[in-house]
């Protein structure tokens, strides 16, 4: 598997997980449980930062397969011209 699936999955991962501890903060915090809501809202801004991440690497890895620099259009045009 590529480098840029694996940011990919990871990113995934990360954003469920964010979700999850979201969901339990809100639990936790209409329970009137502060300090577990708390602790829950920093674990999922933690893997809202790790998904971030991946989504960033996942990104640049892409751009580096896929956007490298070739040649513009308008330098092959004159190399074909100079060719004919």
């Amino acid at each position: 598997m590529s480098k840029t699936w694996e940011h990919y999955q990871e990113a995934v991962r990360h954003h469920e997980r964010a979700a999850y501890h979201y969901k339990e903060a809100t639990k936790y915090d209409a329970a009137e449980e502060h300090e577990k809501a708390a602790h829950h809202a920093y674990l999922a801004q933690g893997h809202n930062q790790d998904a971030t991440h991946h989504d960033t690497e996942a990104a640049r890895l892409h751009a580096e397969r896929f956007d490298s620099p070739s040649t513009p259009a308008s330098e092959q045009g004159a190399k074909e011209k100079s060719v004919a």
